[in-house]
C-alpha cells in the first residue's frame, strides 16, 4: 500500500493540515531520488549546517528559498560548452530540487559554496515571548506576632 488517505482523520480535526503535508513530504522523500547527497550536521546547541554535494554547479546555478517552514534547494543544470571533447560523463550535471521541512523557529542564516559542497547555515531562534520565564510569587507580608503579659499572642502593628 503506497498511499495513505488521511481524509477520515481530517474531518474532525481543525488546523492539522500541516501534519498531513509532513506525512506526504516524508512519503515522497522515502520514494524520491537521492540526488544530490547531503549531510545534516549539528554545529552547536541551536545551530545546524546542511551540506550538499553539488559538484559542477556554481553559485548562479543554485537557488535557495524558504517558504512556510520548507527549505527548497534547486539547481539548474550548468551549460556545457565543450560537449565534443567529453568522452565520459561521470559527474552528474542534471537539474535537481530537494525540500527540507524546518522545525518551528529555524531560520536560514546564510549559504556558501566551496569545493563542490553547498553549506547552508541554520539556527533555532526562539522569540523572547516563547522562551520560558520565571514568574515572581507575590503576596502579603506576614505580620509580626508578640506575646503580651497574660500569655496570649497579640499582633503588633
Amino acid at each position: 500500500m503506497n498511499a495513505f488517505d488521511l481524509s477520515p482523520l481530517m474531518r474532525a480535526a481543525i488546523g492539522f493540515d500541516r501534519m498531513a503535508r509532513l506525512v506526504e513530504t516524508a512519503r515522497a522523500a522515502s520514494e524520491g531520488p537521492a540526488y544530490p547527497p547531503y549531510n545534516i550536521e549539528k554545529t552547536g546547541e541551536d545551530s545546524y549546517t546542511l551540506v550538499m554535494a553539488v559538484a559542477g554547479f556554481g553559485p548562479n546555478d543554485i537557488e535557495l528559498t524558504v517558504h512556510e517552514n520548507t527549505l527548497t534547494v534547486a539547481g539548474k543544470a550548468p551549460q556545457q560548452t565543450d560537449e565534443a571533447r567529453l568522452l565520459y560523463r561521470g559527474i552528474a550535471g542534471r537539474a535537481f530540487e530537494r525540500r527540507f521541512v524546518l522545525a518551528d523557529h529555524i531560520v536560514v542564516e546564510g549559504a556558501t559554496l566551496e569545493n563542490g559542497l553547498l553549506h547552508v547555515s541554520l539556527k533555532r531562534v526562539v522569540p523572547e515571548a516563547l522562551k520560558p520565564r520565571r514568574i515572581a510569587i507575590g503576596g502579603v507580608a506576614p505580620k509580626a506576632i508578640t506575646a503580651n503579659g497574660n500569655g496570649e499572642a497579640a499582633q503588633a502593628a
